[in-house]
Order: structure tokens, then sequence, then C-alpha cells
């Protein structure tokens, strides 16, 4: 998959960027033949966080293979209120799926978070040029922005869409047409991104916001934008409600 990634086109920014066992002793008079069980990776540790900036100190998400799932047909109902609840290692995100202005795009997250593709995967992209809040990014299993489900929906935004702080929406390769998303989304920090209606609408944080405001103040690599710590979604459920 082409690297997703949010396009950064406010004034500030710099250049235009394309928007983790022992031999067993036995008795020498024992009947049974001696065993060995297999050596086993160390178990990961959490390095210590280079800042205290209020998030828990968990080992860096481990790459996983792109996935190749079939693209889910199931939709969600209109009549019903859906909420993803995201973990992370720096609080709680809760998000409301947009059904009604993109029932494609949320039923396909939905689908991805019943399957737990989620979970384990980092917000490997922190994303504030010339020191200004923009976008957090997460949801890539390769965790270097070029991973995603193994499909592709595309629904793409009214014209008229405006991306606001704390909306939820889908990156996509700069190649790819308005509206495609597959896995990875992002989470606008900026008060005003500038960003073209190309991205497909996936919801809006309606809790959370703090979590939100440590990870984005998370130090990041200024070339790479890859947080300096982990960040780490431990699991992402989506529950529905009565409207």
């Amino acid at each position: 998959m082409r690297r997703a990634n949010v396009l950064i086109v406010i004034l500030l920014a710099s250049p235009v960027l394309a928007a983790c066992g022992k031999d067993s002793p036995r008795s020498a008079v024992s009947a049974k033949p001696a065993t060995t069980t297999a050596p086993r990776p160390p178990a990961a540790t959490a390095p210590p966080r280079s800042t205290n900036d209020g998030c828990r100190a968990v080992p860096a998400a481990t790459p996983k293979e792109s996935a190749d799932r079939r693209r889910p047909r199931r939709r969600l109902s209109r009549k019903r209120a859906y909420i993803a609840t995201i973990r992370t290692n720096c609080g709680t995100i809760r998000v409301r799926l947009d059904v009604r202005r993109a029932p494609k795009t949320a039923a396909s997250f939905a689908a991805l978070a019943r399957r737990h593709f989620f979970d384990g995967l980092a917000f490997h992209r922190i994303a504030k040029p010339g020191g200004n809040d923009f976008v957090i990014q997460g949801g890539d299993p390769l965790g270097n922005g070029e991973g995603g489900p193994g499909y592709t929906v595309v629904e793409a935004p009214p014209a008229t869409t405006r991306y606001r702080r704390y909306d939820v929406a889908m990156a996509k390769a700069q190649s790819e047409r308005p509206g495609t998303s597959g896995s990875q989304f992002f989470i606008v920090t900026g008060r005003d991104p500038g960003l073209e209606p190309v991205y497909a609408i996936l919801g809006r944080v309606v809790g959370g916001e703090d979590a939100v405001r440590r990870i984005a103040a998370v130090p990041s690599d200024p070339a790479s934008e890859a947080p300096l710590d982990p960040v780490v979604m431990s699991s992402v459920r989506v529950r529905s409600r009565r409207r």
C-alpha cells in the first residue's frame, strides 16, 4: 500500500509532506526421557519515557504484516449511535462514528475493530509542523504509514467539508481518489489545519480530549514525525445504543 498521510497545507508548514527456556532437569533413574523446552524470547520491556507527559511507559508496538481481508458488507443502522472506545497508554479516547454522512467508512472501521485489528497498533505519526499542532495518526499494522487491511473503501466527503479540532478522518495516499480509506485514521489536533475536503469522514471525539492532547504533546522526530516515545492502542471497541 502507498504511504497514507495527511498533507500539510497550512502556511506555517515547511515543505508539504505527504498526509511495534532451559533444559528441564531429570533424575538419572527416571523412566521418562528428558524433555527440553524451546527457548523463549525475552519479554518486551518498557523503556522510561523521555518526558513526563502523563503517558504510561509501554514497549514499542510490534509491526504486523499487512492484512489481506475482504471488504466488509455489514452495514450500521442509522437509528443507532456508535461509539468507538480507543484505549491507549496516554488515556482513553471516545469517537462517535458518523454513520449518516459516512456509512461505508464507519462500517469498515467498526468491522476492523470487531476483528481486533487495531489492538496493539501505534499512533505512528504526531505531526506538528513548526511546533503547531496538526494531526495524530494511527491504525497502520506496519507502523510506518504504508500498511492497511488489504482493501479500500471510497466515500468522498462533501466539497463543503471542513476539518476541525477533534474531528476524525481517514488517511489516504496522495495518488488515491478523494475519500479512499483503509485502516489508517487521524485525529485533528490543530485549530485550523486548512485541509482540503479529500479525506473520508469517520466521526468526532466525544470524550477523552485530554488523552488526545497528551498524545499530541509527545515529542516527535521533525523529519519522520514518528513519536520519540511509544503511543500504543491496547484496544479499540465499538459499541452501539439507540439514539
